[in-house]
């Protein structure tokens, strides 16, 4: 897909493409050509030892942000008070709603566009009924949902309506398949394994013989997240390049994993050990959502630097961080329903014999442990690869990790704080 313009972030790379190659696959996208594990594994140099009471060395280089060559731009700790209470957005209408999780550490940021807003708002809603998405009795729950919220705030950098309108129907098919499939509007983990598999051919087709294309086709007007998530990919590979729907279907199928996992303990009514639920929520999570980042941006971060592992590093703590996170603040929503549902607080409580609230605030621990290791990560990568547009993902990941948060800490129709402080 063609570049919309340069990167926000600009550096010349010389130095940087003598040592590591350059390419551009005639798609006017330059970016350094790969790392090699060695160079990655390199250590840093020692840091002196730090004066007594005073910050490392190397903390102090993390919330500053990194600093190395086309780096200037990337400042993954964008908030350097007390992470615990957002500050009005300047210039906003009204004062974001909802609170903060206290203890949880997060960036805030600045009010969506509002105009943004309303155009993704009316459009989806559009979407949803070209595509049949839902009956009438759930539109408040849909209004609900503020996916234009969401995905504005997600996706600062992304050039214009249409780009944001990638994700948001990728957004809004995903919990549909996730509502309906799996959890409150008909789910069930008997029989979700086929469920799935077929939803999943309406990203990744099917290619069979002539007298059996047609049943397959018709399938996938069968039901709502199958016609949401066919129509959701049309609109995207209108918007990405076959490396990018490739990865896309990739990070569903990861999903689809995840969601196939805790049926199976539902089924069997088993409650894994803490490690085992987080390796679990690994593959269910949000994953999907930040590794498009690029095609919303309107430019490609290529293959060979996304598939790199320090990359994939980065983007599983991103997801895994903000799973945690729709974890705490769908706490009391999830008690609330029937059934026991699986999330963090439930499994360490349950898994290591402490109280709720105990359990809940250890949780707080585990996201703020992966929201760190995110950060240290994606600075490290960074500087070891400073080529724009790796220093643009990355911002983009950051900014969806942050409005992510937003999103859930705003959303009040859905979500409230549990009374533990």
């Amino acid at each position: 897909m063609p570049d919309p313009g340069p990167s926000p972030v600009q550096s010349s790379l010389p130095a940087a493409a003598a040592a590591f190659g350059t390419y551009g696959h005639g798609r006017g996208v330059e970016a350094v050509g790969c790392i090699r594990p060695e160079q990655l594994a390199v250590p840093a140099p020692a840091d002196p030892p730090a004066p007594a009471g005073a910050p490392h060395p190397a903390l102090e280089r993390l919330l500053r942000g990194p600093s190395g060559l086309g780096t200037a731009g990337l400042h993954l700790a964008r908030y350097e008070g007390p992470p615990l209470a957002a500050p009005e957005p300047a210039g906003a209408a009204e004062p974001a709603a909802g609170r903060p999780i206290p203890g949880l550490y997060h960036h805030p940021v600045p009010e969506p566009d509002p105009v943004r807003v309303a155009e993704i708002s009316r459009r989806i809603k559009e979407w949803a009924d070209e595509v049949d998405l839902y009956p009438p009795e759930w539109e408040d729950q849909f209004d609900g949902f503020c996916v234009g919220r969401y995905m504005v705030a997600c996706h600062p950098d992304a050039p214009d309506i249409d780009h944001l309108m990638l994700a948001t129907r990728l957004m809004v098919a995903e919990n549909v398949v996730d509502d309906c499939y799996c959890e409150d509007h008909g789910g069930s983990p008997v029989g979700l394994g086929g469920r799935l598999l077929l939803a999943h051919t309406a990203l990744d087709p099917l290619h069979t013989t002539t007298e059996y294309q047609p049943a397959w086709t018709e399938s996938l007007r069968s039901d709502a997240p199958r016609r949401a998530y066919r129509s959701a990919m049309e609109h995207l590979l209108q918007g990405a390049s076959p490396s990018q729907a490739d990865r896309f279907r990739h990070d569903m199928a990861r999903l689809h994993l995840g969601y196939l996992a805790e049926a199976a303990w539902a089924e069997t009514d088993y409650v894994p050990q803490v490690w085992e639920y987080l390796a679990m929520r690994q593959f269910n999570n949000f994953r999907p959502c930040p590794t498009i980042t690029d095609t919303v941006g309107g430019y490609e971060l290529p293959a060979d630097l996304h598939a790199q592992p320090a990359m994939q590093r980065v983007i599983a703590l991103a997801g895994n961080a903000t799973t945690i996170v729709n974890d705490l603040y769908s706490y009391t929503k999830e008690l609330a329903s029937p059934g026991r549902h699986l999330n963090l607080p439930v499994v360490i409580a349950e898994r290591e014999g402490v109280s709720v609230k105990e359990a809940y605030l250890k949780a707080v621990e585990v996201h703020n442990d992966l929201m760190h290791a995110f950060e240290a990560a994606a600075a490290e990568l960074a500087v070891s690869c400073p080529a724009p547009n790796v220093a643009r993902f990355l911002r983009g990941v950051a900014a969806w990790v942050d409005g992510n948060h937003y999103w859930h800490m705003t959303n009040t129709y859905r979500y409230s704080l549990p009374d533990f402080w």
